[in-house]
């Protein structure tokens, strides 16, 4: 559905917009012109801040609130199609989109916009990139899926031409956008409980890379497999990257490692160095992303001292390798990692800081993430010294019966390493402050609630 904004003498109406991504495009949208209501359930700091910026915020779902005038209404994909405001929308006429058709429509009103997309790495590559643009003084506009710390939450307001955003692949989002630039950093198997399989979500990749503008450019990392394939029949320039592959377009040499597990390294492009990074986030992985970020950069000539400048004032996300504080002498850390391979990545990471033992503290998400990728899972943390697994938090979905966290710490264990079933929270805090001991390193890990255990560990 082509949805058009060029002219801001709109009324938008937002089914959920306290939702911390909703609420950021209405932020853009009211920061435009465009008249703004929404909706929620509750009320929260985020509907406060809209409030305060003039934007009218009903609590309550009710058809009433859907306003004569209105042009537009948005809703996430968590509302369903009986929700009051949606039937009385369409009882009205008025054009009902979901909320990445509006990130698309927002994203078209930008000359130079950046779509990042990926199974693994989008948050830290969006903010990576959003940091070299904000250094190149730019002024972009900006939504990642996290909270940057720099820009103290998960949007930014400019005034240029400058537009960077997550895009995520669940549900085919991210076929909305069509950005001038746009990066694939990797393709693996998840949300199969909507993709089926990876050759789905394969082809959805490709069809990403054949939505970038004919005149821009694809950043792919050359470690995806069969990448080529991705890229087939496009006309963006495609531009690879890799820390292992030196025939890369962008690739990394002289990579060392501090005694925090971050790398310093250089940039080599088309075979020539180009600058010296040294990262402050932990982790080979990100050198992998900061590569991306640099080619991304790249596609707009930013100069080399505002990539090392914004790689280097990068100091991460919240909820991706984030420090939570100590208790005991333990230092506790939390990840929003819930894929294998993002498990794995974090865990090199850490197994390079200075420790006694590495305690992590798995939350799964999703019963049908934990049942498909169950084998992954279980070979996944083999750079931990004691697993704990907690309870599958179900998002949303509803439990079949056909897989729980016992089942998935009987299969680490089976492959060597030392994992127990826990699942309550208040029996895993006793757990760990019963056995953890001073200078270890514990890891709460997962895209659910188990960074609540660590925050709770450190205040007490």
């Amino acid at each position: 559905m082509n949805i058009n904004l060029s002219n801001n003498n709109q009324h938008i109406h937002f089914i959920g917009i306290g939702g911390i991504s909703m609420s950021g495009l209405a932020e853009i949208l009211n920061y435009e012109g465009f008249t703004i209501t929404g909706s929620d359930i509750k009320e929260s700091g985020i509907t406060d801040s809209l409030r305060a910026q003039g934007i009218k915020v009903s609590i309550g779902q009710k058809a009433e609130n859907i306003e004569n005038g209105t042009d537009l209404v948005v809703y996430t994909a968590a509302v369903k199609h009986d929700n009051p405001e949606m039937l009385a929308a369409e009882a009205k006429g008025i054009t009902v989109i979901e909320r990445a058709t509006l990130l698309g429509a927002i994203m078209d009103r930008y000359k130079n916009s950046i779509a990042v997309s990926g199974t693994h790495g989008k948050t830290t590559t969006t903010s990576m990139i959003s940091e070299i643009i904000m250094a190149a003084k730019l002024d972009p506009t900006i939504t990642v899926g996290g909270i940057l710390q720099s820009i103290n939450g998960n949007i930014r307001l400019g005034s240029s031409d400058y537009f960077i955003a997550e895009a995520c692949e669940y549900f085919d989002s991210f076929l909305h956008f069509k950005p001038y630039v746009g990066v694939i950093l990797t393709v693996d198997a998840d949300h199969l409980d909507y993709f089926k399989n990876l050759e789905n979500i394969r082809h959805s990749f490709h069809k990403f890379a054949g939505n970038i503008a004919d005149n821009g450019t694809l950043v792919i990392n050359t470690a995806v497999d069969n990448y080529k394939e991705l890229t087939d029949g496009i006309k963006a320039k495609v531009v690879t990257y890799s820390s292992t592959d030196s025939n890369a377009d962008v690739s990394a040499t002289n990579l060392t490692v501090t005694e925090k597990g971050a790398y310093h390294f250089d940039i080599v492009r088309n075979g020539k160095p180009e600058c010296h990074v040294a990262l402050k986030v932990p982790g080979k992985h990100n050198v992998d992303n900061a590569l991306a970020a640099f080619a991304a950069a790249k596609a707009f000539d930013v100069d080399n001292s505002a990539i090392v400048a914004g790689l280097e004032s990068y100091t991460g996300t919240d909820r991706r390798f984030q420090y939570k504080g100590k208790f005991n002498g333990v230092t506790v850390i939390d990840d929003y990692a819930h894929h294998p391979t993002e498990i794995k990545a974090t865990l090199a990471a850490a197994k390079n800081i200075e420790k006694n033992k590495l305690w992590c503290i798995f939350q799964p998400h999703t019963y049908s993430r934990t049942y498909n990728l169950i084998n992954e899972f279980s070979t996944a943390f083999e750079n931990a010294d004691k697993i704990i697994v907690a309870d599958i938090y179900a998002a949303r979905e509803k439990d079949t019966g056909l897989i729980n966290s016992k089942q998935l710490a009987e299969h680490i264990r089976a492959n060597g390493k030392d994992a127990e079933y826990v699942g309550d929270f208040e029996a895993i805090k006793d757990y760990v402050r019963k056995n953890c001991s001073e200078g270890d390193l514990l890891i709460t890990m997962g895209a659910g609630d188990v960074y609540l255990i660590g925050e709770a560990l450190v205040e007490d």
